[in-house]
């Protein structure tokens, strides 16, 4: 297939799996029942929430600052932050395309180059994974009994383990082949591979490894408190327990990656992984809706003036430094 189409086709299917995702979510709580939410919702646990998704960006962005210096790059916090948040709302266009953003913006205004600057955010991507298979595990140990039932009702666990077995033998058959292979495709990917590997140990290599510890931590309570004291803002949620903060929490980040910023996504996913434990279908939804808003509209003002004031800042700080 032509390359072009290719590259068209991953914008736009995303974009048309949101829209269908809307379209499907409010076919099962309609727009008039969301705005009954909407109107009931307490707001001040909602702003509390975006405060700590705030607050997530700019540990974030202050983290980004210790794997650039090793490399001898003093990066300024301002134009790390508004780096952050213009890849944030980039993403909400171009799936992906935020880091090629983030790492073009070091390139352009603090002459980091760029597979330097991008080298450094796959290896914070690499640690965040490593956060999010920490939650799972953190999740799975606390709700153990109440997963283990739930899949034994719900599924053919044999079976699954069956194809977990079939598809680590597969992925292992996969890579024994692409290291013993001198293709270009082997060669490259063999390269990123051992990119990753590098960038994972680099984080234990920098000076500053316990403050980019810290604020890794930092970062995911922030996320986590974010999703908890949302749903407050919904009696008819109740307390959730924290079985279902966690499991919401995992569904949810998992979501975004379908779809572009979790458009659609975000909310059925999230009623998804409540009904587990028997919370009603409406406020889920309108949880979920909520929670993506609210986040959404964050991004999109900071984003939206850190794009502009990007060009001003540095204009700025230029002239300043003549």
């Amino acid at each position: 297939m032509n390359p072009k189409i290719l590259k068209a086709l991953k914008i736009i299917l995303p974009l048309l799996l949101g829209v269908f995702l809307v379209w499907y979510s409010l076919h099962k709580v309609s727009f008039s029942q969301l705005l009954v939410f909407f109107k009931k919702a307490d707001y001040s646990w909602i702003i509390l929430g975006m405060f700590f998704g705030f607050l997530s960006h700019l540990s974030r962005a202050y983290r980004w600052l210790f794997m650039l210096e090793p490399m001898g790059y003093k990066i300024r916090f301002g134009n790390s932050v508004m780096a952050i948040f213009s890849a944030y709302l980039i993403n909400y266009t171009i799936p992906r395309a935020g880091e090629i953003a983030r790492a073009t913006i070091l390139t352009n205004y603090e002459e980091v180059p760029f597979q330097k600057g991008f080298g450094t955010i796959v290896a914070e991507r690499m640690a965040d994974l490593i956060m999010m298979f920490s939650v799972v595990f953190i999740t799975l140990f606390l709700q153990f009994d109440f997963i283990y039932g739930f899949l034994i009702e719900k599924f053919n666990l044999p079976k699954i383990a069956i194809g977990f077995v079939l598809l680590a033998f597969l992925i292992f058959m996969f890579f024994k082949f692409i290291k013993n292979s001198n293709s270009r495709i082997a060669l490259k990917i063999k390269t990123f591979v051992s990119g990753l590997i590098e960038g994972i140990f680099s984080i234990f290599k920098m000076k500053k490894k316990w403050a980019f510890i810290f604020h890794t931590l930092f970062i995911w309570v922030m996320y986590i408190l974010m999703f908890y004291v949302t749903s407050f803002a919904f009696e008819d949620l109740g307390n959730l327990p924290i079985g279902a903060v966690f499991v919401g929490f995992i569904a949810g980040s998992f979501s975004i990656a379908a779809t572009n910023g979790g458009i659609g996504s975000y909310p059925l996913v999230i009623y998804a992984a409540l009904s587990i434990f028997n919370i009603p279908e409406e406020p889920s939804i309108a949880f979920g809706w909520i929670m993506w808003s609210a986040q959404t509209i964050m991004i999109i003002i900071f984003g939206a003036i850190s794009l502009m004031c990007l060009p001003i800042y540095n204009r700025k700080n230029n002239l300043e430094t003549r």
